[in-house]
């Protein structure tokens, strides 16, 4: 705290011109005693940064753009492959309920051009068992 109170009066002193007998000019934080002088504003330059490091700062932007659309690109991939995967284990376990209800039901059906349920014989109610089966090992790796 005691240096903030130290450095304030410094940063808020004025800065001074005059000219000597000889006629040199002379630039000061106090005015003289003995001559007369001008108080100064001063406006603090920024400096200039060189082509190089304009150039090395400008390679490290484009660096971070592309770095953070390739971090954007792969966690859209990530995204996508996740709601694929997701999609895929639903459909595998529809897929598989069908196969228990399947097994559990003596015979299987069709409907006709009227409506009526038309029951399959053995051989194609088999046929088409194993068809099923074979469709769920296939699609879900079981």
């Amino acid at each position: 705290m005691l240096v903030c109170l130290l450095i304030t009066p410094i940063a808020q002193a004025g800065t001074y011109r005059w000219v000597d007998e000889n006629g040199q000019t002379h630039f000061g934080d106090r005015p003289p005693a003995n001559t007369a002088a001008d108080e100064m504003t001063l406006k603090a330059t920024t400096p200039s940064p060189d082509e190089a490091v304009r150039q090395r700062k400008q390679r490290m932007n484009e660096f971070l753009e592309q770095t953070e659309q390739e971090r954007s690109e792969r966690n859209k991939a990530e995204a996508e492959q996740q709601a694929k995967a997701t999609k895929h284990a639903a459909r595998c376990q529809a897929l598989r309920a069908r196969l228990k209800f399947l097994k559990s039901v003596s015979g299987i059906y069709r409907l006709n051009s009227e409506g009526e349920r038309v029951f399959v014989d053995d051989e194609e109610n088999e046929r088409l068992r194993r068809e099923f089966r074979a469709r769920v090992q296939s699609e879900c790796d079981i």
